[in-house]
């Protein structure tokens, strides 16, 4: 299959053969962030630092001034690494390596905007806002995030893009220090605490004919047992996750969150991508970061397959876990394209081991995730794998000794 890696524009810039490294590998694509959040990054193999701090989230190119006068929502250009443009830097270097580039933009997750734009960010049911969210039901945030997929996504050396928190964003972040492991919430109970109860969020609850605060208390209620030590049995796996969410609330209440948020969600992701392909050339692959379950929010953002592959070229979904979260993960998916549904299927798998990865079963695992129907692989993170995890990984792509 055709396989690419993840990479930070300062994996390349400064580091003169880094490009040729990649190449090596035997991977067709790197996926390169263009806007980006805040991130402490190793860089294993620079040959000026090991540690990069981006202190805010940032976009590694030079905004178009002119695009964004005027908007209180607005993305910041970072001023970590040397050069205007590190982005198109990193991709003139990855091109002339035989390495194809694609921009990879986040878009709903920007703490720097939240803090400074509080209005625009989830609330949840207890009243605290999450800077980290914005919150994608408000017209300001929808119209920042479409204007930033164009102006992200669409850069000179850039054949194709890869939009991560393209719909909902909420509690689970891994903030600095985080300190939130304290309550094990899982798939129900960080569900219920990333709901928004914003004022276009209890009114978009209301239209579904859900009483707001009757369903805030509800939500608290239904979280006072995770917050206690005392949580609710739930079944795992992603329909257990939602299972939980209809009991503890409600058949009406889980119907109505669901339908507001996924109209939100939907309006959200089309509209980014449409700014997209406004501005793209022929050509131009479109790619979301996305996971099957319509409740899930985060980087991978839960959504309808069928709706995902109508609109997008296709999707980069998290494989990492084993045999019954990657077939979890890949099935709905899998099952549009063999309906007939066109579209890219990229397994999305970690090769840091201290991340969680298993770069020593990367064949195996490729090889299952082909079986289940994916068409792409995307390996995370080619700048923060070490030397010998990058053995693994040319040894399981078949590049040449």
């Amino acid at each position: 299959m055709r396989a690419g890696v993840f990479l930070y524009p300062w994996d390349v810039v400064g580091d003169d053969q880094a490009a040729g490294r990649i190449a090596a590998l035997g991977v067709a694509q790197a996926t390169l962030a263009s806007a980006y959040h805040s991130t402490r990054a190793a860089t294993p193999r620079h040959p000026a630092h090991r540690v990069v701090t981006a202190r805010h989230s940032a976009v590694y190119y030079p905004p178009d001034e002119a695009r964004w006068a005027g908007r209180a929502l607005r993305p910041r250009a970072q001023r970590w690494l040397p050069g205007p443009d590190p982005f198109g830097t990193a991709a003139r270097a990855l091109e002339a390596a035989g390495v194809e580039v694609h921009s990879w933009v986040i878009l709903a997750h920007n703490s720097l905007l939240g803090e400074r734009n509080p209005a625009s960010t989830v609330v949840n049911a207890h009243g605290d806002r999450y800077p980290w969210a914005l919150c994608v039901a408000r017209p300001e945030v929808r119209a920042y995030a479409a204007e930033l997929a164009a102006e992200a996504a669409v850069r000179p050396g850039a054949s194709g893009t890869e939009l991560e928190s393209c719909g909902w964003y909420g509690f689970d972040h891994l903030h600095a220090h985080d300190k939130t492991g304290g309550a094990a919430l899982g798939g129900t109970g960080g569900y219920l605490m990333s709901l928004c109860f914003c004022t276009e969020c209890r009114a978009g609850y209301a239209a579904q004919g859900a009483d707001p605060e009757e369903l805030r208390a509800a939500v608290r209620a239904a979280l006072a047992g995770y917050f206690a030590g005392r949580p609710p049995r739930t079944a795992p796996g992603r329909a257990g996750e939602w299972a939980g969410v209809v009991e503890l609330l409600g058949e009406p209440a889980a119907a109505a969150v669901a339908a507001w948020r996924a109209r939100a969600a939907a309006a959200f992701m089309r509209e980014a991508v449409d700014a997209v392909r406004a501005v793209a050339p022929a050509g131009f692959r479109v790619l979301l970061h996305a996971d099957p379950a319509p409740h899930r929010c985060g980087a991978n953002v839960g959504v309808e397959p069928a709706a995902l592959l109508a609109l997008a070229d296709g999707a980069v979904v998290p494989c990492t876990g084993g045999p019954e979260a990657r077939a979890e993960a890949l099935g709905p998916f899998a099952a549009r394209l063999r309906a007939g549904a066109g579209g890219t299927l990229a397994a999305n798998l970690t090769i840091v081991s201290g991340m969680g990865g298993s770069p020593g079963t990367l064949a195996a695992d490729a090889a299952h995730a082909a079986e289940l129907g994916a068409t792409e692989l995307r390996l995370y993170h080619a700048g923060l794998a070490t030397d010998a995890e990058l053995e693994a990984v040319a040894a399981a792509l078949g590049a040449p000794a």
